[in-house]
């Protein structure tokens, strides 16, 4: 029937469809866990769980063996990236009550929502774009770009704004399961070879069950808006981060452009920030439909901008094409002693 095939077909499909199968089930049947109970209750309402098996995957993924070039790399756009997010919290909570805006077009939008849909790269994605449009070095950066996934680099914003303050025990706990998964990958290469198997078969499984925390009332409410603030997303951190590639990372913009956007991990950040941080509970539901909604906003936008800007100014452009020709030439070209030595 080729499911899986059509499903690759939707932007971050493996992510949103299941999503939107939760939040199906939680509109028209909620309360379908409680009445099957058991492991059909855990799967529809575990996120958690599977969120923290997902995140010591993620860890055991990651290799140590990093070149410094591709450190430097992902070094500048995941902090960039972080710094970006935070400073539009800052401003964003001046102007937006700690309840979220509850009146006009705005009506759902949160600090939180903001942060979440920054704060994290759309890794896959962004290495997939680089190996196309960008060099080895470039695709290599994803390797810290997964350190934004989940709710840790979130809860670091969100301590850096000043918006929240959250016990060193719960920092540590959120970061648990990756660190743990890290060691374990980088001691064996026989384990990260086994727990990488479980990064993307984790992901409709915790999307299906982030869903059933959503409603389709929520989800209306929230789709034009959660359309501009996937827009502000890549104008935002799309501008610091084409900026800080060029001057910090001595890149062309490429990178910068193609880390602009809105990863599906960043779904569920604010039902997990909601858990562990009780007043941002009334803002999650909201939060989580407007981040879902950037998450497409950016898979579709993001590949197509990133192409543009490398065949104006990357890989592609005249002017690159035209360098790498010269230096084709002038190393193919024939090396003439200065002087012979006279024969004896």
């Amino acid at each position: 029937m080729n499911i899986k095939s059509r499903i690759d077909r939707i932007p971050g499909g493996m992510m949103i469809l299941p999503l939107f199968l939760g939040a199906c089930l939680n509109t028209f049947a909620p309360g379908t866990g409680k009445f099957f109970g058991s492991f059909t209750n855990g799967l529809i309402t575990g996120t958690l769980p599977i969120l923290s098996v997902w995140f010591f995957c993620i860890g055991a993924s990651i290799s140590l063996k990093a070149t410094p070039l591709v450190l430097r790399k992902s070094g500048v756009l995941v902090s960039v990236k972080i710094i970006t997010a935070a400073l539009a919290g800052v401003i964003a909570s001046f102007f937006i009550p700690a309840d979220g805006v509850t009146t006009g077009f705005l009506t759902g939008l949160s600090v939180l929502a903001i942060i979440a849909a920054m704060n994290d790269t759309n890794g896959g994605m962004y290495m997939a774009l680089m190996q196309q449009y960008g060099t080895k070095e470039e695709s290599g950066a994803f390797c810290l770009m997964c350190l934004e996934s989940g709710p840790f680099m979130t809860m670091v914003t969100l301590g850096i704004a000043g918006l929240a303050a959250f016990p060193w025990q719960t920092m540590v706990g959120a970061l648990l399961p990756f660190v743990i998964g890290f060691t374990l990958g980088n001691l064996d290469k026989d384990l990260r070879a086994f727990f990488s198997q479980g990064v993307t078969v984790m992901v409709p499984f915790f999307a299906f069950a982030l869903g059933n925390n959503l409603n389709f009332t929520v989800i209306a409410n929230t789709g034009l808006l959660g359309v501009a603030l996937g827009l502000s997303v890549m104008l935002v951190t799309g501008t610091t981060l084409v900026l800080a590639d060029i001057f910090l990372a001595k890149g062309n913009g490429t990178a910068g452009i193609g880390a602009a956007s809105t990863a599906g991990a960043a779904v569920t950040v604010p039902p997990i920030i909601a858990s562990i941080e009780p007043s941002f509970a009334s803002v999650a539901p909201s939060a989580t439909a407007l981040v879902a909604t950037s998450v497409v906003v950016t898979s579709l936008l993001t590949p197509i901008l990133t192409a543009w800007w490398a065949r104006r100014f990357g890989v592609l452009s005249p002017a690159y094409l035209a360098k790498q020709k010269a230096e084709a030439e002038a190393q193919a070209a024939p090396v003439f002693a200065g002087s012979v030595a006279p024969a004896e």
